[in-house]
């Protein structure tokens, strides 16, 4: 037959009914009982005072009867205002902001008490709290990373929410209800974007429509793609199942999600926006952000000095590539062969440059974004 689990209170019971017996070894009750001799005795003597009242072996509170370093209660108003405004703000942030404000100088752990105090923090709240380090650009608009957050439904449809923000700064440049996640509502988006922030080096995204997957037949160039190569911008993708290579925005998408969409429900897509605007602001001039030493994403920001073309510029290619145009359904021809690579690339020029240390290896290039490898001795084109 198991041991039958005993509550605390019935353990120590027991033990002071054994060890108050006339003869009782009390310290070889203590090894039994593992606890302490002077446990023991402050048991025994709470029980001889009190008897067998229910408080004689209770725990009791460790608290002063008084704590005249405690905060005022004006402090601690200020302190659950601010959590109540922004339910997923911590300690250290809560306490960087009320700093900004010159509201109060409170250390982190004095927050998290106030927060304790006022049933503000829950368990699966203090679970999340997990920090998070990564690797980031020394620069601004060195990096953005895209995305679209996970769709969810309003009463007027689907909504998908386009997030961009900026590697180095977390900077939120772009948070955005979308009804259609294709190319014909980003580009537009991306194009206001980079006429306000100027543009980047590079972007990094998924390996989903509307980035396009680098192992697809079109080798990672989707329309979006080369309208951004066309600009001079670098894209990258994300490993596929790895989403942690986009890690920063899926960092912002839990902050969104637990501080702007968690509980709600949504009459429309303008609805959603004003939110997703009010918000965005406190994220970017606001919100403390911990891997940034408790600044805001605005103060490490600056906009790029690559400002947005008025025309695609032309395209080119250094002298000694192989330039072709690509046909209809992404179809051209080399070396007496006929390929097939991006349908997006339709009436382009693309550039196949001879591999310096293999025969019969060349690489395709479409402006300066090297996207395919064409290996002539397996009859192969590969990305």
């Amino acid at each position: 037959m198991p041991w039958q689990e005993r509550s605390t209170m019935d353990v120590r019971r027991e033990f002071v009914e054994l060890a108050r017996q006339e003869g009782a070894n009390v310290r070889e009750l203590c090894r039994r009982y593992q606890i302490s001799p002077k446990t023991a005795y402050k048991w025994l003597g709470r029980f001889a005072q009190q008897g067998e009242q229910a408080t004689a072996l209770a725990d009791r509170s460790c608290r002063p009867l008084s704590s005249p370093l405690r905060s005022s209660s004006a402090v601690e108003q200020a302190v659950v205002c601010l959590r109540q405004q922004h339910p997923g703000w911590g300690g250290r942030k809560i306490a960087k902001r009320l700093a900004v404000l010159q509201q109060a100088q409170l250390a982190p752990s004095t927050v998290t008490g106030i927060l304790h105090r006022h049933g503000l923090i829950h368990p699966e709240a203090s679970e999340q709290a997990t920090p998070w380090q990564r690797f980031e650009h020394e620069q601004p608009n060195l990096l953005w990373q895209i995305d679209f957050k996970g769709d969810f439904l309003t009463f007027a449809g689907k909504c998908y929410p386009l997030t961009l923000i900026d590697d180095h700064s977390r900077f939120n440049l772009a948070l955005t209800a979308l009804a259609r996640a294709g190319t014909p509502q980003v580009q537009p988006l991306l194009e206001q974007v980079m006429r306000r922030y100027g543009m980047p080096q590079r972007i990094n995204s998924d390996n989903g429509p509307p980035w396009g997957a680098p192992s697809a037949h079109d080798h990672g160039l989707s329309a979006l793609g080369v309208w951004l190569i066309r600009l001079g911008v670098r894209i990258s993708h994300s490993r596929a199942y790895h989403p942690q290579t986009n890690g920063k925005i899926e960092r912002f998408h839990r902050s969104l999600q637990r501080e702007v969409l968690h509980g709600r429900a949504y009459c429309d897509h303008a609805e959603v926006q004003r939110d997703f605007d009010a918000w965005r602001m406190v994220y970017n001039c606001e919100r403390p952000h911990e891997a940034l030493a408790m600044a805001t994403p605005a103060l490490r920001y600056r906009p790029s000095a690559l400002a947005f073309p008025d025309r695609l510029p032309e395209i080119a290619y250094p002298d000694g590539d192989t330039v072709v145009t690509v046909g209809w359904n992404g179809i051209f021809k080399f070396k007496g062969r006929r390929w097939r690579t991006s349908s997006a690339l339709h009436q382009l020029p693309i550039a196949l440059r001879p591999d310096i240390h293999t025969d019969g290896l060349f690489h395709g290039y479409f402006c300066r974004q090297p996207f395919m490898t064409l290996d002539l001795r397996q009859d192969r084109l590969q990305t």
